[in-house]
């Protein structure tokens, strides 16, 4: 019997570090997403260091190639 995949989540919701508020996205499946303007107060995020993506930094749920490969995976290894 086949171990049984979990299925890739496809939305996060990010959390503004600057005002608190939060706004579930739609991640991109096939990039990953350095910056994304606050709905709330429209401070600019970015990811922190070592983070691939706002989504890794930022959001409950990580983006979908760490979800699939880890932070270890090719989406986060040049990432310095």
């Amino acid at each position: 019997m086949m171990p049984r995949m979990n299925p890739i989540a496809a939305e996060s919701t990010l959390t503004c570090p600057e005002c608190g508020q939060a706004s579930t996205e739609t991640m991109p499946t096939d990039a990953c997403q350095w910056f994304y303007d606050c709905r709330h107060c429209g401070v600019l995020l970015t990811p922190k260091p070592g983070d691939c993506c706002v989504f890794c930094s930022w959001g409950d749920v990580p983006c979908p190639p760490v979800q699939l490969e880890g932070r270890s995976g090719a989406c986060c290894a040049s990432v310095s």
